[in-house]
């Protein structure tokens, strides 16, 4: 993609995440933040050097599918987002890794544009209720897109549907990753009722 092409996308900025430079789009994909490299981390123990099949849902900039991608070399990673903004996005950060044989980007909700079972889904979707998008204490997301951060009511409809996604979707062995506020959270197939339970006890006490 040429400087002039990403400047027209609305891409023009840069950011660092997991050792990496990512480009970004201000005020059209949230920028990566540091607190979401500890779920880089905790993907890459679950998949060591075995093949697997990995998602990762609301891509935003690609930032956890390249930093994936690029530390796993036997995965084959999909990055699937609602907004084209964000597919733009990602696809650039995508080639600028070399990375187009193996991280698949595709426009759509939650899993429903990847095919076959999955081993890892990853994702840090938006979760604080919109309530709370005037309170100083989230001042600093405000220059954000709002959809990639807030969400109705008590903000966790984004993650009750990809859990409900997850359960058809992932493998026996397989491993949901999200992160919730600075929380790194996980459950394998079996475990999603737990990890919803835990979920909404976590937004009540918020």
């Amino acid at each position: 993609m040429t400087a002039l092409n990403e400047r027209t996308e609305g891409i023009f900025g840069q950011s660092s995440f997991s050792g990496l430079r990512l480009l970004t789009a201000p005020g059209r994909v949230m920028i990566p933040r540091p607190a979401t490299e500890r779920l880089v981390e905790r993907a890459l123990a679950h998949l060591g050097s075995e093949p697997a099949r990995v998602v990762d849902v609301g891509s935003g900039s690609g930032a956890l599918a390249v930093a994936i991608a690029l530390r796993a070399p036997n995965a084959e990673v999909w990055a699937t987002d609602l907004f084209q903004a964000a597919v733009n996005l990602t696809r650039a950060n995508v080639k600028r890794h070399g990375l187009g044989d193996r991280v698949h980007v595709v426009q759509g909700d939650l899993l429903e544009a990847v095919p076959g079972k999955l081993d890892l889904v990853v994702a840090n979707l938006p979760y604080l209720p919109e309530r709370l998008r005037l309170e100083s204490a989230y001042a600093d997301l405000r220059s954000e897109p709002t959809s990639a951060v807030f969400a109705p009511a008590d903000g966790l409809g984004p993650y009750r549907r990809l859990l409900a996604a997850s359960e058809e979707r992932l493998t026996e062995s397989g491993v949901l990753l999200i992160q919730y506020r600075r929380r790194i959270l996980e459950a394998t197939r079996s475990d999603l009722a737990r990890l919803l339970a835990d979920l909404e006890e976590l937004a009540v006490a918020a």
